[in-house]
């Protein structure tokens, strides 16, 4: 088994949940973020004749530039799925292990 699911309680945007895991004697300590990013597109310039796949283009494209500009001590762990009619879409980072 290489991956464990621990369920979180609700997180808001500013806190960061922190986990540390025991294998024997080694401790390992992780940190886990959930970020919100802008899901709707209203505030672009969408034309009127936009379509859903467009509208989804235009979604995605801003989600990838938001994960590409992160602070790079944090990786991508998991895209949650928003809502209908969302706004906002959650993002799950895990902060990088430094290897010493």
């Amino acid at each position: 088994m290489k991956e464990l699911a621990i369920p979180l309680p609700y997180l808001r945007d500013d806190q960061i949940a922190e986990v540390e895991l025991s294998i024997g004697r080694s401790k390992l300590h992780y940190s886990f973020r959930v970020e919100s990013f802008p899901w709707d597109v209203e505030d672009e310039f969408n034309h009127p004749d936009d379509d859903e796949i467009t509208l989804s283009l235009k979604r995605i494209t801003r989600l990838k530039k938001a994960i590409q500009e992160y602070d790079p001590e944090w990786e991508l762990v998991q895209i949650f799925n928003p809502s209908e009619n969302s706004k906002f879409i959650q993002v799950l980072y895990r902060k990088k292990l430094k290897l010493i």
